[in-house]
């Protein structure tokens, strides 16, 4: 009987059920190459949670057989699972990124107190072996500086991964996609290509990141007073169009928030942004300057109510207090989810009554990702013999899976999956394999864990209508109950004197029946006194606090 050849397993563990918490685990025998370690922002069914990280269990299991992790680009999409991971990792282990994601991986890591980590610096046309993976790197353009994609090669076939992408025919920075290099990966031979899917759905191209700043100086140059800027503090592009538009009118920049001054500090550092030292100024220094020579770079743009912005328009900011004379640019699409956050911001701005554009009324935004027309131009350069959409929601990979169906791939040779679902190569063939444990786990605070639904249904039933605390005092040998105290937090009755001696009598009396029969038990006292203050409030106030019952045996 002949050996059965060893696949390659791809293994995707994050990215494939929403925008957020990128990583896949490719395995060829004993070894693993790790591509992006993201986390995901949590939504509103998700309160008090931190953030969310993808279950990367099976890496752990399977750590030494771990070669290297590849980051695409600095995206906390892509990166922010990385010091989660490195912390729980019993050794270390080689990453590989372009040197500004390193830059930011490696500002994000102190934060952690994670120290010394092996960093490969890579970039367009870098060629590394790791293990059996043979792997080139190739630039593309996206919403930051230096991603990169990866194409690898095995004994059993090769995988092209694009990471995050657009074909950016005039980027800021003037480096293009490497069509050359993808091409050539085409004509070798692709037996899997890994496509981005965010913007699947959306017909034509995308944009390119020039478009915005004519806009951007055309609004500075013809504001009266200060002009405040809220973007993502990774977009580099977008920052250096700023600097860029004020400067070019005689303002000067100031950044605020914490990671605008982080991100911006290492893009000067290492050359991707450049403004010269006396066109930028310090906070503390901008009362020198007259307004009408002020730009401030400011997070905010996802309507975070602590960020710089969400605090100016409430404010509360030590620096800077908004009035009717300035203008705010809010240059960013809302991330799914955050569009009543951002538009509360909105609200709170014009309230005050400054001018305010946003995506809605003016270009000042481009997204990051390719559109329809971009990826049919990726599929017709790469010439996939299968195909897995990645990085997106079940709508965006199946809108993608369409687009591949349109250019020519067979339906069985397009792969939609789910996170934890695995799939197996062999001479250049993939098919389905077995399954990995994988899903979410949650920071919550200082701890990490796989939160119980109850757990966020409690919270958010705490949120909506409050708590009741209801201690009950029991004296076991003669079975007699006494006094009943309740507290409320966070409902509208309680300050209702009359409505509390109501509920404290019906608990009594509903608890003293129960309590007057054999065998009672305690927790049964608590589950009743639980049950009848909880109908008594539904029947007075049509509301369900949680109620918490303590019974104290006296």
């Amino acid at each position: 009987m002949a050996k059965k050849q060893t696949p390659l397993r791809i293994i995707p563990l994050g990215g494939l059920d929403g925008i957020g918490k990128n990583m896949t685990a490719f395995e060829y025998g004993n070894d693993m190459v790790l591509v992006d370690a993201g986390l995901m922002f949590p939504d509103d069914e998700q309160p008090g949670i931190d953030l969310v990280l993808p279950d990367y269990s099976y890496v752990l299991e399977n750590e030494e057989k771990l070669r290297g992790i590849i980051i695409t680009h600095g995206h906390e999409d892509h990166t922010g699972a990385l010091p989660y991971l490195l912390m729980d990792l019993g050794r270390k282990v080689p990453i590989y990124s372009s040197k500004l994601t390193l830059g930011m991986i490696e500002a994000k890591l102190q934060e952690f107190k994670l120290n010394s980590p092996k960093f490969r610096e890579v970039k367009n046309g870098t060629h590394i072996n790791l293990g059996v993976f043979s792997i080139d790197f190739f630039s593309m353009t996206h919403s930051i500086p230096a991603a990169l994609g990866v194409y690898m090669r095995t004994p059993a076939g090769s995988v092209l991964h694009t990471g995050d992408f657009k074909l950016d025919q005039t980027p800021i920075d003037g480096v293009t996609p490497n069509y050359q290099a993808i091409c050539r990966y085409g004509t070798l031979g692709i037996d899997l290509l890994m496509s981005d899917s965010t913007n699947a759905t959306r017909p034509g191209f995308t944009q390119s990141e020039a478009a915005v700043g004519p806009q951007l100086r055309h609004i500075i140059k013809n504001a009266t007073g200060r002009v405040f800027v809220a973007s993502f503090s990774s977009h580099i592009h977008r920052l250096q169009q700023v600097c860029d538009a004020a400067t070019a009118v005689g303002r000067k920049v100031v950044v605020t928030g914490r990671s605008m001054v982080n991100n911006t500090k290492i893009a000067r550092e290492l050359g991707y942004l450049k403004i010269s030292q006396e066109d930028i100024i310090d906070a503390y220094d901008v009362k020198d300057i007259p307004d009408d020579k002020i730009v401030v770079l400011c997070t905010g743009s996802q309507g975070e109510p602590l960020s710089a912005l969400g605090r100016m328009a409430a404010g509360e900011h030590k620096s800077f207090t908004i009035t009717s004379d300035d203008t705010v640019i809010i240059s960013a699409t809302p991330v799914p989810g955050n569009e009543k956050s951002v538009q509360s911001i909105i609200n709170s701005l014009s309230k005050i009554g400054c001018t305010v554009y946003d995506r809605s009324n003016t270009l000042v935004h481009v997204s990051g990702h390719a559109s329809q027309e971009e990826l049919k131009l990726m599929l017709a350069m790469t010439k996939p013999r299968n195909f897995m959409p990645v990085h997106g929601e079940a709508v965006h990979l199946r809108a993608h899976a369409k687009l591949g169906l349109k250019m020519g791939i067979k339906p069985d040779h397009i792969f939609i999956a789910d996170n934890g679902d695995t799939l197996e190569m062999r001479n250049g063939k993939v098919t389905w394999g077995d399954p990995v444990e994988s899903g979410v786990v949650y920071v919550d605070g200082l701890s990490i864990t796989d939160a119980d639904p109850i757990v966020f249904r409690d919270r958010q039933k705490l949120a909506s209508d409050g708590i009741v605390t209801c201690v009950v005092t029991f004296a076991p040998r003669s079975k007699k109950v006494g006094d009943v105290e309740i507290a409320c937090r966070g409902v509208s009755f309680s300050s209702d004197e009359q409505l509390i001696s109501e509920a404290q009598d019906v608990v009594r009396d509903h608890v003293s029946v129960t309590a007057g029969k054999d065998g009672t038990s305690i927790d049964m006292l608590r589950k009743n006194a639980r049950n009848s203050l909880s109908n008594f409030l539904w029947s007075k106030t049509h509301t369900r606090p949680m109620v918490i019952p303590v019974v104290m045996e006296v």
